[in-house]
């Protein structure tokens, strides 16, 4: 592991990039206003478990695969653009259902939540392409186990973006339960997340493959 003063800034790195608002505190804001707080932070251990896929994914090498070959970042960044557009979409709809129905959609529910925020981080490239040149920064090659501290370093910087994305899942959840006497304005809230979804899909489009 790196020195305690390497180590320290390493904490301070990971944790100022945590609170930087991104793609990933985006959309659990969005799904926390379209949801409630119950799906945020679902959401929010959701993205965060697919974190932890891209950190032992880069641990193992297979990232620096992915990311050094044109066709499959392609591959894994339109499937990921495409679900949270799809994503998106079904917000909306939802929204303009609740409009026309006497009974508002039911929630989605926690587990799927969950689900969805697992597969929306562990189709994002940016992610993989985060960590391979944020984490190796901060391992030290003369202390061997290069995969072991990669992987340590990167579990606690998926660690503070979990903890910072419930903070946003709370946040948006209380703002959602102030509206839930406002039907009109929880529907507006619902296609407005699901608008953020698709732009964040849209968005991640024009991602570009790191040069080698």
């Amino acid at each position: 592991m790196p020195d305690p003063s390497q180590f320290a800034l390493f904490l301070a790195a990971a944790l100022l990039l945590a609170v930087t608002p991104g793609p990933g505190i985006f959309y659990v804001a969005a799904r926390s206003l379209a949801g409630g707080r119950e799906e945020g932070i679902a959401s929010s251990l959701g993205t965060g478990l697919g974190g932890t896929v891209h950190v032992l994914a880069g641990a193992l090498g297979v990232s620096a695969i992915v990311l050094a070959s044109a066709e499959l970042f392609t591959l894994l960044k339109l499937a990921g653009a495409a679900y949270l557009v799809w994503l998106g979409l079904c917000a909306i709809l939802a929204a303009r259902r609740d409009a026309l129905a006497p009974e508002p959609t039911p929630a989605l529910g926690s587990r799927r939540a969950f689900r969805e925020g697992v597969v929306v981080e562990a189709l994002n490239p940016k992610t993989a392409a985060f960590f391979l040149a944020f984490v190796p920064q901060f391992v030290d090659p003369t202390q061997g186990q290069v995969a072991v501290q990669f992987a340590v370093l990167g579990l606690l910087s998926v660690l503070l973006n979990t903890l910072a994305d419930i903070v946003v899942a709370i946040a948006g959840g209380s703002i959602r339960q102030g509206a839930s006497t406002r039907p009109g304005l929880v529907r507006r809230l619902r296609a407005a997340s699901g608008g953020a979804m698709i732009a964040l899909g849209l968005g991640l489009v024009f991602v570009r493959r790191p040069a080698s």
